[in-house]
């Protein structure tokens, strides 16, 4: 009898990692008038009324609030692009970004 060799093979799955998310978040400030950041909420982040409002009131409450949770580049995008519609009024408006535990 002839032996024949057997090989293993072993199929490699390549995981491609998720990436990272990050949190948008809304710092609170005493100056930037509570409906135009509400406005801003509705405009950037295509919240309801309600919806802004209520993080609106979380960061001045709390004086941070996490608005929502995007990819890097579009946390960083958006978060940007709302603290300019505040600085172009002449508000302190801001809003950060910081990874997702």
């Amino acid at each position: 009898m002839a032996q024949t060799a057997t090989t293993k093979r072993t199929k490699v799955k390549t995981k491609t990692e998720r990436p990272r998310l990050h949190k948008v978040i809304l710092v609170n400030d005493d100056y930037t008038p509570r409906e135009f950041v509400v406005t801003v909420l509705m405009a950037e982040f295509r919240m309801s009324e309600d919806q802004a409002y209520k993080v609106m009131i979380t960061a001045h409450r709390r004086g941070v609030c996490v608005v929502a949770v995007y990819t890097r580049d579009v946390a960083e995008t958006k978060a940007t692009r709302a603290t300019d519609a505040g600085r172009s009024k002449g508000y302190p408006l801001l809003f950060t970004t910081e990874p997702e535990e």
